[in-house]
């Protein structure tokens, strides 16, 4: 839990450190279609690590193994999905936009297994 909360707190930092990069540092640079895709990177992985950060208060009231593996869904999903969108842009890699996805569904999977094992538990 405690854990959780610091992996989501830095996970958090960096989003702001990341959004404040897109929006001073390459908005001159990028194009508005590549800046609005790194937006949105920063948006999904800000709400997040946010979100971690709930998992992690939440598992000080109930089960915390009901809640372990959502959380690992979760941050794999900000890897992925935020990642891959942050790199795609800054190396114009294009193939990595199949990547994206792949984290989508690590957050779907982390959403749809905390409330399954939530209900159950």
């Amino acid at each position: 839990m405690k854990s959780w909360i610091i992996i989501g707190s830095i996970l958090a930092a960096l989003a702001v450190i990341l959004g404040a990069f897109g929006a001073h540092g390459l908005k001159a640079r990028l194009s508005p279609e590549d800046l609005a895709i790194f937006e949105t990177g920063v948006r999904y992985h800000i709400i997040h690590a946010l979100s971690i950060i709930i998992i992690g208060i939440l598992g000080y009231h109930i089960s915390s193994e009901i809640l372990k593996i959502p959380v690992i869904f979760i941050t794999i999903g900000i890897f992925l999905f935020s990642g891959s969108l942050y790199i795609l842009v800054l190396s114009g890699a294009r193939w990595l936009g199949a990547i994206t996805p792949l984290g989508g569904i690590g957050f779907i999977a982390g959403w749809l297994l905390l409330a399954y094992n939530l209900w159950k538990g």
